[in-house]
């Protein structure tokens, strides 16, 4: 796997460079410290991954990343900063991850196992796999305190919209997307996840019981979870028919 890194502080790029070839088998086949520079290498030099700063010179780390992404091959993008508030953009950009600094070693560990993890699957031969092994392998990216996290479609429970922004549930932990429930929505597979209220969106394998409510509704208890989930009375016909009652 081949990476290349985009630092202009040449302490954070050595111990970023140390932390990767310590705790990877990561080909680091480029540094570099102006944008710019990155450009001109990327249009003859193809690799993997990049470890980038948002604040170098000349192109700034967002633009670059923007123009990375018009490119035929899309290097996986780790952004590596002290500006915390740039998540979102590079949540938009569909970064892999955001890190911030001071690095916490484990924080990198981490980061660089999913990597490695999500290249090989990128990599690996194409074949026909079964619609559960499709799902498995899916992830979307989620915000977690100004990080992105990778996490897999299957454990996302449910989502709820929150005027512009939705929040977004796990088993164990909670994320607020930068976008309203209809944008957070069309990133999910509709083979498993259905818009059942104009505030709510389900993952339909996670629910444990239909329980009809008031009006010819029903609300939804899931798995694991003691959060209710209600199914709108313009939506029951259509969730009748998913769930083949």
């Amino acid at each position: 796997m081949k990476v290349i890194i985009v630092e202009d502080e040449i302490l954070a790029q050595q111990e970023l460079s140390w932390l990767i070839k310590e705790h990877s088998k990561m080909e680091i086949v480029g540094t570099f410290e102006d944008g710019l520079d990155v450009l001109k290498f990327l249009q003859h030099n193809r690799v993997d991954a990049i470890f980038l700063d948002i604040n170098i010179p000349s192109l700034d780390g967002v633009l670059l990343a923007q123009n990375i992404n018009q490119f035929a091959h899309k290097p996986f993008i780790v952004f590596v900063t002290a500006w915390k508030e740039h998540a979102a953009e590079a949540f938009e950009l569909e970064a892999f991850d955001y890190i911030l600094k001071p690095y916490q070693e484990s924080r990198i560990i981490s980061m660089l196992q999913k990597l490695e993890l999500a290249w090989r699957q990128q990599s690996s031969p194409a074949v026909s796999p079964t619609p559960a092994a499709t799902r498995e392998n899916d992830t979307l990216n989620l915000i977690k305190d100004e990080r992105i996290i990778v996490t897999p479609m299957d454990d996302i429970y449910y989502a709820e919209a929150h005027e512009k922004m939705t929040f977004v549930y796990t088993r164990r932990d909670s994320f607020v997307m930068p976008m309203n429930i209809t944008e957070f929505c069309a990133r999910l597979p509709t083979s498993h996840f259905f818009r059942c209220h104009r505030s709510f969106c389900v993952n339909l394998n996670k629910i444990r019981e239909i329980e009809p409510w008031f009006n010819n509704t029903y609300i939804l208890r899931l798995k694991d979870l003691e959060f209710q989930v209600p199914v709108s009375r313009s939506k029951v016909k259509e969730f009748r028919q998913l769930m083949h009652f």
